[in-house]
């Protein structure tokens, strides 16, 4: 692996009985780059996703993440690494405050109360402490949600389609908070169907097509519009 690369695919395969989803991926994600995957559904994107996160087992090849191979030394990945799902992954009945206190108690993190409300500072959250997630709207959720990469400070996050129902507050949040991410040194691998934030986010575009990379290129001053010509120039190619 390249000394600065946090994420190095190399040679990947992923097979479900007879089907290949992925079939021999290639990709470096550097410190301060974000990648965003673009592909139809079925493209691999998220099975991706999953290896990167020690979820899933490559059939063939290797994935490593901050030096560490994701699938002979998941426990040593594990904390390198914060995975943004679909779902939020809140407990409904407890409150902020106690959710992140249940996170870092599993995650055998010893953190003060100071901190705790320091991280839902940082996610606009401070004055919902005590308030029960249930009554939370979908982007304050994502928002407490990301609350735990704030504590664990991963080097590395994975998000899979991380603006979806979002209202606009929150997408702008949490652009400006996957900008800071960059900024500091992490690096980002996004997988999405929109040609909106994320795109204004990432420095790399890769389309996933027939199982492989059809496309890597960074994003440069291309708009949504030209995306989406090569998205779909690529994905029908690759169909």
């Amino acid at each position: 692996m390249a000394p600065d690369a946090l994420v190095r695919v190399s040679g990947l395969r992923k097979a479900f009985g007879g089907h290949r989803v992925l079939d021999g991926v290639t990709l470096e994600v550097r410190p301060g780059e974000a990648v965003a995957l673009l592909g139809a559904n079925g493209a691999g994107k998220t099975t991706l996703l999953r290896i990167l996160a020690t979820l899933a087992r490559p059939t063939r090849g290797t994935a490593w993440v901050a030096g560490h191979d994701c699938a002979r030394d998941p426990e040593r990945v594990r904390p390198h690494i914060g995975l943004v799902a679909h779902g939020s992954y809140v407990y409904e009945d407890l409150t902020a405050l106690e959710n992140l206190r249940f996170w870092t108690g599993l995650a055998g993190l010893r953190v003060p109360r100071q901190e705790l409300g320091a991280a839902l500072a940082a996610v606009e959250l401070e004055r919902f402490a005590g308030e029960r997630v249930r009554t939370f709207s979908a982007g304050m959720k994502r928002r407490l949600s990301l609350a735990r990469f704030v504590l664990a400070r991963p080097r590395v996050l994975l998000l899979d389609e991380p603006f979806a129902g979002l209202d606009q507050r929150a997408k702008k949040w949490l652009e400006e908070h996957l900008q800071s991410f960059k900024a500091g040194g992490g690096a980002l691998v996004m997988a999405t169907h929109s040609f909106g934030r994320e795109l204004a986010v990432a420095d790399r575009i890769v389309i996933l097509a027939g199982g492989g990379i059809a496309l890597d290129t960074p994003r440069g001053s291309r708009d949504a519009d030209e995306i989406a010509r090569l998205y779909r120039l690529y994905t029908e190619n690759g169909a």
